[in-house]
């Protein structure tokens, strides 16, 4: 749009953002602070002025702060989104449509006052996210995020309460679970542990020790992925503690660390800001199977379980945790996701492999499947049920392998059974293929974060 068809733009405005783009003096930087600032909390009237200001103005360096304001001030006359669209050339409904548009222009900065105004509106839901952002924390060049698209995930620190060596207990005794729930199933040296998907949904974090292994799982609910990470990082003495922070970067959940309380990326386990971001941590993926409680405790029937007895007041009834956004193929945060291959809430199935990371439709194991490809330099096979969502990946060295008379043993090229284990394939000569880490994920978060 040409500067005066933006011109004529503000002054047919229907509700009246009436300004002289072309005759507006320069503002200081504490004029578009007070003015950013009456956006966010002054009076419609008020409001209605200094959007016109900012509009005549002619700077995109306060769209992030327009987007902000979509979301968490009331705007009757939808004004915000008018300023906005005059300013950035297109046409947003709301802050969804603003963040998404934000995410396809990095090249926009936001104004000085923006982190300070952006602290301030969090302080207001929790003082405690300034632990995170505040200070030095929240400076774009401290950070491998962008702060405009950090977001407010709509529960406070720890509001979603991690299980740190939660009780279990023996499968037998499980007697609040069906056949058909879904359960996180790990073993790690022989220890089987079975975590149901009905209670982690409302903890989406556990901090144990399985078979010797500090690990933790990190569960985001919005982008479906259940990720086991060792948390013995080199240099530290202790393992690394984890809780939801409550922000969000592109729908996805930032995690956090209780001895630093750095901010971690849960798909890529990878520290984004504070003290251990740029140290070149990267936390160590664990293979972890989403199956149902009958297949694995038929598999492991000396599993333990995770107690419904989790110290916090919760409905653990089957199928309630999510249920509306589970069942939806609509997003609750935005994030851009490139659905040429797949929906961006369709299941997937990925491995990251040095060089490389690969993902595969959950529905390509429909009915259940064996499925023979390369990832980076190695050679895997995987074995899974689309019916269960599950999926286990492990090295075939140079074999290749067809199904078998059911998920427990696949055959090889010479027709000999292979059993399949939690950790890895067993020739018949007792000759074994190590398992291989990898993990189910709604397709738009394979997409967003390693390219699917």
């Amino acid at each position: 749009m040409s500067f005066a068809a933006r011109a004529l733009a503000l002054l047919i405005l229907p509700l009246g953002l009436i300004a002289s783009p072309g005759h507006a003096a320069p503002l200081s930087d504490e004029k578009v602070e007070e003015l950013s600032r009456t956006v966010l909390y002054g009076d419609h009237t008020k409001q209605r002025a200094a959007l016109a200001e900012l509009v005549a103005r002619q700077e995109d360096d306060v769209l992030p702060t327009l987007v902000m304001a979509m979301r968490y001030r009331r705007d009757p006359l939808n004004l915000i989104p008018q300023a906005f669209n005059s300013l950035a050339d297109t046409e947003v409904s709301g802050w969804f449509d603003g963040m998404l548009w934000q995410e396809q222009h990095p090249e926009v900065k936001p104004h000085s006052s923006y982190k300070k105004l952006k602290l301030e509106l969090f302080d207001r839901i929790d003082p405690r996210f300034q632990n995170f952002l505040g200070g030095d924390r929240g400076d774009q060049a401290n950070m491998d995020i962008r702060l405009e698209e950090i977001t407010w995930g709509g529960v406070r620190v720890d509001g979603i309460p991690s299980l740190d060596n939660p009780d279990l207990i023996a499968a037998g005794d499980a007697d609040y679970l069906v056949d058909d729930d879904l359960v996180f199933g790990v073993e790690i040296n022989g220890d089987a542990r079975a975590y149901p998907l009905r209670i982690m949904g409302w903890h989406e974090m556990f901090n144990e020790t399985i078979g010797g292994v500090p690990v933790a799982l990190a569960y985001c609910t919005l982008c479906g992925a259940g990720i086991l990470f060792e948390t013995e990082v080199e240099g530290r003495d202790e393992p690394l503690i984890f809780g939801s922070s409550g922000f969000l970067y592109r729908s996805n959940k930032l995690m956090f660390d209780r001895q630093t309380d750095s901010l971690w990326n849960q798909f890529t386990g990878e520290p984004v800001t504070g003290p251990l971001r740029g140290t070149g941590i990267k936390l160590k993926i664990r293979p972890v199977v989403i199956t149902s409680w009958a297949e694995w405790r038929d598999r492991n029937p000396g599993t333990k379980v995770l107690s419904i007895d989790t110290g916090y007041v919760r409905d653990y009834g089957s199928g309630v945790v999510y249920k509306d956004y589970f069942g939806s193929p609509d997003l609750m945060f935005p994030a851009l996701v490139d659905e040429t291959k797949l929906k961006q809430k369709d299941y997937a199935f990925g491995i990251r492999a040095p060089g490389e990371a690969k993902s595969w439709p959950l529905e390509a194991f429909a009915g259940g499947a064996v499925l023979n490809d390369r990832v980076g330099l190695s050679d895997v096979v995987l074995i899974g049920d689309a019916a269960t969502r599950t999926v286990r990946a492990f090295d075939r060295g140079p074999h290749s392998f067809t199904k078998g008379t059911d998920m427990d043993a696949i055959m090889d090229e010479s027709g000999k059974s292979w059993q399949v284990t939690e950790d890895a394939l067993i020739g018949p000569g007792g000759e074994k293929l190590a398992r291989v880490p990898g993990h189910v994920a709604y397709w738009f978060a394979w997409n967003g974060y390693l390219g699917g």
